[in-house]
């Protein structure tokens, strides 16, 4: 085997070899011609993008990759089986291609002697599902949302920031765009060209275009310039009260005051409203595409629902994107990631994205305190733990995206986001705890995400090491120690130790607090998660059941439906009526379920009432956590 291995290793390197030297002769003529990427959306409302990309080559053979693991996804995202329509031409003649046997990215061409090069035309059909994540674009009769690296071929083994490109695009007639792309000129006959860019900074670029679009300068005062470019399907979706604009406003006064620093030379919010997508961030260096219910704007609990994302996807031009995990910071889209520090990646995000919509007052404090609540008793509540650690969420994360449905709790997620978030909760706690409040992970981050100052858009890689030495420069402590027993622990229980360093202590309570019923009252599901042990929708469908819980030892399983409680036909009413009257002494809850056209008769045996999370003051403790949330902004 170590012989076969030799061998296989020295066709790796020659192959390796080979693709280098290709990718180099196209990036050597590129310099002086950069490729053309001709993008045209105006079939976008029939889910369908065309574009032609003229790439010069020399003769010879030639592989041709598209773009697989997108940063930010995490994974090996790259929608390639909606990538049609791909044609191949030189001097008005096809050439034909074939796709690697192993890898379904790439594609091997053989250029003909004398031609100079390429004309490539592809599609990509956006079609994808509106639910879930996607490394596509989305649209609808009146927006669309254009991720580049669906549209893009380039060389195998080039660096991204090496392939330079230049792009244009032409949208519906009447459209308007936003993007952080700079214009090379006027528009002509609705094509519009950019500036030459690498295929980096293009794929970290997108374009959101509409029929009903609109433009708000952000900050005004704030250099750089922050725009919040929003496309609707209707306009009434685009009037946002003169609070959330201020909000808005605010949010992009208190990352200065935060960071320290602009990593970009203007910043794009690129806000798809619309019913008719899916649902989702994705940050950006200069931009960030924000995909959101057609109402979010205009509806005050909506908003308040949705106030997260925008914060967290601009944190990412600080975190994520100029600060990233060595092992995310790869120099083209084939080269796999590794996600061991998602956790910082992601999970000190999340903790940054709610202070920053409590600090800009998207969210009021309170708000801010309901849903930490919410954080801290889901993830407490999750037996998966006991055998899957939070690192390994974040090793697995590509493994994970998909994943859902019933028994999460036991398989687990990608729980880095928010139990990274009770870790950096705890991390900021610490520090103030420490230095008597004369420090905090504001320190911390002004100094690591705020690195060199002012800079135009690039990656600054780091490793653990480089984590645990940033927080050891605002207050010494053993760092490595103190991540790696949260981060490694298979405890039961979640790391709520920043909570009570904050002042506060998770209970319960009969009664939702007002962001859990906001959550209720949006989704159609009823949460008896810490009671029974399971949650519901509004018809009785059970979406999923906590492991070892009382539901789970009753026989409940995901998928099966509620039809009766204690012989009343099930409602969400009569279903908290029957946890109410089995308090204390009261009889068992009896249920008919329905499990794929069978039935049965289950016994619910709780006596413990209604209970929902809230955080409680702890008396006599210093109140960290509010003074946390305290706008930073002078």
């Amino acid at each position: 085997m170590a012989i076969l291995g030799e061998a296989l290793g020295w066709q790796r390197r020659a192959a390796v070899a080979c693709a280098f030297l290709a990718a180099t002769a196209v990036i050597a003529t590129a310099q002086g011609a950069p490729i053309t990427l001709s993008v045209n959306l105006t079939d976008a409302p029939r889910r369908i993008l065309h574009a032609t990309e003229v790439m010069p080559v020399k003769a010879g053979p030639l592989t041709l990759v598209y773009p697989k693991w997108i940063p930010g996804e995490h994974g090996p995202t790259g929608p390639i089986e909606n990538f049609a329509g791909f044609f191949i031409s030189a001097n008005g003649k096809a050439i034909k291609w074939e796709r690697d046997k192993l890898d379904m990215y790439a594609f091997h061409v053989t250029v003909p002697d004398g031609v100079t090069k390429l004309e490539i035309k592809m599609d990509f059909l956006a079609s994808a599902a509106q639910s879930g994540f996607s490394a596509g674009g989305s649209t609808s009769a009146n927006l669309a949302l254009l991720s580049w690296n669906t549209l893009v071929v380039y060389p195998d083994g080039a660096d991204a920031s090496a392939v330079m490109l230049t792009p244009s695009v032409m949208v519906p007639d009447g459209w308007r765009f936003g993007t952080a792309l700079e214009k090379s000129g006027a528009a002509k006959g609705g094509n519009t060209t950019f500036k030459t860019v690498s295929l980096e900074t293009l794929v970290d670029s997108p374009l959101l275009t509409g029929r009903y679009f609109r433009e708000i300068e952000l900050a005004p005062e704030v250099t750089p310039k922050h725009y919040l470019d929003m496309a609707a399907d209707g306009p009434e979706e685009l009037e946002l009260s003169q609070d959330h604009i201020d909000a808005f406003d605010r949010l992009v006064r208190e990352t200065g005051a935060l960071y320290k620093s602009r990593h970009y030379g203007a910043y794009h919010f690129l806000v798809t409203l619309s019913d008719e997508v899916a649902h989702f961030g994705l940050e950006h260096h200069q931009s960030s595409d924000d995909r959101v219910p057609a109402r979010t704007f205009v509806d005050d609990q909506q908003f308040t629902l949705e106030g997260l994302l925008l914060p967290h996807e601009f944190t990412h031009s600080w975190n994520g994107k100029y600060r990233r995990p060595a092992g995310l910071a790869t120099s083209n889209y084939q080269k796999p990631m590794e996600g061991d520090l998602l956790w910082v990646y992601e999970g000190l995000t999340e903790y940054l994205g709610d202070v920053l919509a409590a600090r800009s007052g998207i969210w009021t404090a309170d708000q801010y305190k309901e849903r930490l609540a919410t954080i801290a008793a889901e993830y407490d509540n999750r037996p998966g733990r006991t055998w899957r650690d939070v690192q390994d969420t974040a090793t697995a994360a590509q493994t994970l995206y998909d994943a859902g449905g019933g028994w999460d709790n036991w398989r687990l997620n990608v729980d880095y986001y928010d139990e990274g978030e009770l870790i950096w909760l705890d991390v900021d706690t610490t520090i103030r705890k420490m230095t008597n409040g004369k420090k905090s992970l504001n320190d911390f981050v002004a100094k690591f995400h705020g690195l060199g100052g002012d800079t135009a858009p690039k990656v600054v890689p780091y490793t653990f090491d480089d984590v645990v030495s940033g927080l050891n420069g605002v207050i010494a402590n053993d760092w490595a120690k103190f991540l790696r027993d949260r981060l490694d622990s298979n405890d039961y229980h979640a790391p709520l130790g920043g909570l009570q360093n904050g002042g506060y202590r998770l209970s319960y309570a009969d009664k939702p607090n007002a962001w859990t019923a906001m959550e209720e009252a949006q989704t159609g599901s009823i949460n008896f998660w810490y009671s029974l042990g399971l949650h519901a929708n509004a018809s009785g469908t059970i979406g999923d059941v906590l492991k070892g819980g009382v539901a789970d030892k009753a026989g409940f399983g995901p998928g099966m439906k509620i039809i009766a409680v204690n012989g009343r036909a099930f409602t969400p009413a009569v279903m908290r009526q029957g946890v109410r009257d089995a308090r204390g002494s009261g009889s068992v809850i009896e249920a008919i379920v329905e499990n794929t056209g069978y039935f049965k008769v289950v016994h619910l045996e709780y006596h413990g009432g209604e209970r929902y999370p809230v955080l409680k003051r702890l008396e006599d403790t210093t109140d960290r956590l509010d003074n946390i949330l305290k706008p930073q902004e002078k």
